[in-house]
């Protein structure tokens, strides 16, 4: 199992005691995800002097690309650099985060020293977006645990990178159980996102196919950190005489791919409670041979963090055809009615936001169904007459497309985009519009999605939650297949100005977006980013972006995941910007901060490129501090 390993680097990390909010100890900062940090160094009053504190290179000198697919664009040019997704964990002055390079690595957190680096066994890749942390339990020591492009779940010592011998096989549990592989030994299976720790366990969910639709389950399960033996399995397709098997008409639960955790697992560790931000079924933009609600698809369940037990679960939206995912859940209090209520914040690709109480899964703010298009003339489709709407807040991007919306910016630009339309044969859509054989509906928010894998950061002073938004069609076909089914006619497709990379939508583009989570209304909104290739007084449209924002409590929010390579920090209350920075290529993950053993307090995030289209143009972490 573990030939073609090697370890990098033999220096042993010294996990030496820090002080408490000095970490970023979690994909989220916490197991709950609220991207919150109480760190005081960096204010709105000095933010201004952050400066580049150093810089560590991912790719090897040695390192050979692999060879290039052949289904590639003709436009498609290599770099030679690797782009990636990763948001770095922080714990005890050592930052850990997987390279894209197949490797996992530590690194001296105040200077960007390389302490250690695991290679991969037999060219694999750790899980795009980070890696987690156990601390270790009695004599067992901390753990960096994760798992792999092609279903591995690897324990590596955290203070060396050694493989931990006790824990599966060498280090390593193959996690393409029988089971698991639901009769389909061949499809896919692995991770892309970190798993959650509660307690002595770790929490996985995975990445399956989107079509077609028999394959790997997405179920979620749970691991004893110590031996990584199975301990619970929770599915998310419920079988047989499970509640939730009659939301599949007839037998079509039966080899069920999807309905999967492809993003971040979240846990209320005072009550024990793991929350399941559960994706669509397979496929995800058709579901003729899956009539019904298709349960527990797009909902987020809550289940006992001890056994898996269900608890409860509320689904955002009913039978998915336009693969809108539930991507985004993060622990949240709401003050209402003189009690502060432990609530959990979780929105779908459509950028309509929920809040729940996170102990019974009762809308905070009241939810009702709300008519919305049925008509298709795909054979054999039912879509949902209904889906849930809450009173509060409003949907927090753009969910409808007229054609008068086309963007007309500049006279060059409408006529691109124009182009686009017909081409594509676009029609207009509404509110969760069905897909069409005859046309392209332009759905928004469309695949990118309003918000995706990055979801927002909650400020518990202000109660507010900031989130990144985008709005960006997706110009969406079915075509009939030889076997029966049906899948996209031309693949993913954006209404965009493929000169510019610009959405042919109206602007702003991107946004980011402050919710006051106690009253449900929209505190500020302000474009996010600019378009610089436009004429003066244009360019404050927003852009597209991935990752997501961290919140501080010095009332700062840093975020620098756009497509137009620039670091900023916003004051927390007002949206107003307080600072930019250029940055060597547009961060695809999320920013972290964090304290180093020195005491000077970082920003930092992996910044490659890649986003929307962008060039990969970097290898590189980069760290900000103030002066010393």
């Amino acid at each position: 199992m573990l030939a073609g390993v090697a370890i990098a680097a033999t220096a042993t990390v010294l996990h030496a005691a820090g002080p408490a909010g000095a970490d970023w100890p979690s994909y989220g900062n916490d197991q709950g995800a609220k991207r919150y940090s109480t760190l005081t160094q960096i204010t709105p009053e000095n933010v201004s002097k952050l400066q580049v504190a150093w810089t560590y290179h991912m790719r090897p000198a040695d390192y050979v690309p692999p060879p290039m697919p052949a289904n590639l664009p003709a436009t498609f040019k290599r770099t030679g650099f690797s782009s990636s997704q990763a948001t770095p964990i922080v714990i005890k002055g050592v930052m850990y985060f997987p390279s894209p390079y197949g490797k996992v690595v530590a690194l001296d957190a105040d200077t960007g020293k390389e302490l250690w680096a695991y290679t991969l066994p037999e060219r694999d890749q750790a899980s795009t977006r980070g890696v987690q942390y156990w601390p270790g339990s009695g004599r067992a020591k901390p753990e960096i645990v994760f798992g792999t492009r092609s279903g591995r779940l690897i324990a590596l010592a955290a203070a060396t990178g050694v493989p931990v011998p006790g824990f599966g096989e060498d280090g390593v549990v193959d996690m393409k159980t029988p089971e698991i592989m639901n009769g389909n030994p061949r499809s896919q299976y692995g991770m892309s996102g970190p798993p959650a720790i509660y307690g002595d366990l770790i929490i996985t969910g995975s990445r399956v196919q989107e079509t077609p639709s028999l394959g790997a389950k997405g179920d979620v399960r749970a691991w004893d950190a110590r031996s990584g033996k199975l301990v619970w399995t929770f599915h998310t397709v419920p079988q047989p005489g499970e509640f939730g098997n009659d939301s599949w008409e007839g037998d079509s639960w039966k080899g069920r791919s999807g309905v999967n955790v492809w993003t971040q697992i979240v846990v209320d560790e005072k009550r024990g409670i793991a929350y399941l931000p559960v994706a669509a079924p397979s496929f995800d933009r058709w579901g003729g041979d899956r009539k019904g609600n298709n349960l527990f698809g797009n909902s987020i369940v809550a289940v006992d963090a001890n056994n898996g037990k269900y608890l409860w679960h509320f689904q955002v939206v009913h039978h998915d055809i336009w693969d809108v995912d539930l991507p985004a859940a993060t622990l949240i209090d709401v003050k209402k009615n003189g009690r502060t209520i432990p609530a959990i914040a979780v929105m779908s690709k459509m950028a309509i936001m929920f809040m729940l109480d996170r102990v019974t899964g009762k809308p905070i703010y009241d939810v009702t169904e709300v008519p919305v298009p049925t008509d298709t003339d795909i054979p054999g489709e039912h879509p949902s007459p209904t889906q849930p709407m809450p009173s509060a807040p409003p949907p927090l991007t753009r969910l409808s497309f007229e054609m008068a919306d086309l963007a007309a910016i500049t006279p060059e630009m409408k006529e691109r985009c124009q182009k686009v339309v017909d081409d594509y044969h676009v029609v207009p859509s509404k509110m969760f519009q069905p897909l069409r054989a005859d046309s392209a509906v332009a759905f928004f928010p469309g695949s990118l999605g309003g918000i995706d894998y990055g979801g927002g950061a909650f400020d518990p002073r202000l109660g507010l939650y900031i989130t990144n938004v985008n709005s960006l069609a997706s110009p969406q076909q079915l075509a009939k297949q030889a076997n029966g089914s049906w899948d996209l006619a031309r693949g993913y497709a954006y209404l965009m100005d493929r000169e510019t990379r610009t959405p042919c939508g109206p602007p702003p583009w991107g946004e980011m977006i402050a919710v006051d989570v106690n009253s449900g209304r929209i505190a500020w909104r302000r474009p996010l980013g600019t378009t610089d290739s436009l004429p003066e007084g244009k360019r404050d449209t927003g852009r597209l972006s991935s990752g997501a924002p961290i919140a501080t409590v010095t009332g700062l929010a840093f975020f620098g995941s756009t497509d137009e390579n620039k670091m900023r920090a916003f004051d927390t209350r007002t949206g107003e910007i307080k600072w930019t920075a250029p940055l060597p290529a547009a961060i695809y993950g999320s920013t972290i901060t964090y304290q180093g053993n020195s005491g000077r307090q970082f920003v930092a995030a992996v910044d490659t490129g890649g986003f929307n289209g962008s060039p990969v143009t970097s290898d590189e972490v980069i760290a900000f501090a103030l002066p010393k």
